[in-house]
């Protein structure tokens, strides 16, 4: 479980838990595609076919549900990069996670990055969402620097490299490139936010 992801209530039932399961992934899918203030709860409950009884038996209100959406897209994130994302630690595997997220943006059809297109809605209105999101991204970030950190361990990057400061970077990029790529209809600009976040990695580096 990711820490900022919820867990389920211990007295829910297998088939409670399910069905609350079934509630978050719809929200999640219609947030997804329409967004917060265009997704209702009345949508949530015909995606998921429950009742409203059924709903408010799981969740107090939307901004309880979307909290759950934000650890719901936060696991997808971190599945959808898997193994990659757990073995950053050379510049092969950099290159290689590089090309399988430009691979999850054309799949997506240029949708844009789940997590950045809640922070673009929540962030400044909605605090507790904010500090949902903080807390996911630094997770991003933080499987990218210990990658960084073990290739500085080893010596394959330079004593005064920063893994912290070259994984807000690369994150950074990321995000960058997945607005960019979702507004031009075009995964070019990802593509190139990711090299150039990549060979700036390359620089501090002391041994190919």
């Amino acid at each position: 479980m990711l820490p900022n992801q919820k867990s389920e209530p211990r007295s829910l039932t297998a088939r409670g838990a399910a069905t609350r399961s079934r509630i978050v992934d719809a929200a999640a899918d219609l947030i997804y595609a329409h967004g917060v203030d265009r997704t209702s709860l009345d949508d949530v409950m015909a995606a998921s076919s429950v009742s409203k009884s059924q709903l408010y038996h799981y969740f107090a209100d939307k901004d309880a549900l979307v909290l759950e959406v934000i650890a719901r897209q936060t696991e997808r994130v971190f599945e959808a990069q898997t193994p990659h994302l757990e073995a950053l630690d050379s510049l092969p595997a950099l290159k290689l996670w590089r090309n399988a997220i430009v691979r999850l943006n054309k799949a997506a059809h240029g949708k844009g990055c789940p997590l950045g297109t809640l922070a673009s809605e929540l962030a400044n209105g909605f605090e507790p969402a904010r500090k949902c999101l903080a807390d996911s991204f630094a997770m991003w970030r933080d499987r990218i620097e210990q990658g960084l950190t073990k290739m500085r361990e080893r010596g394959e990057l330079a004593a005064s490299a920063d893994p912290y400061e070259l994984a807000v970077a690369v994150l950074s990029a990321i995000q960058g490139g997945l607005l960019l790529a979702k507004t031009t209809h075009s995964s070019r600009p990802l593509e190139i936010a990711l090299d150039m976040a990549i060979d700036h990695v390359a620089r501090h580096m002391t041994k190919a």
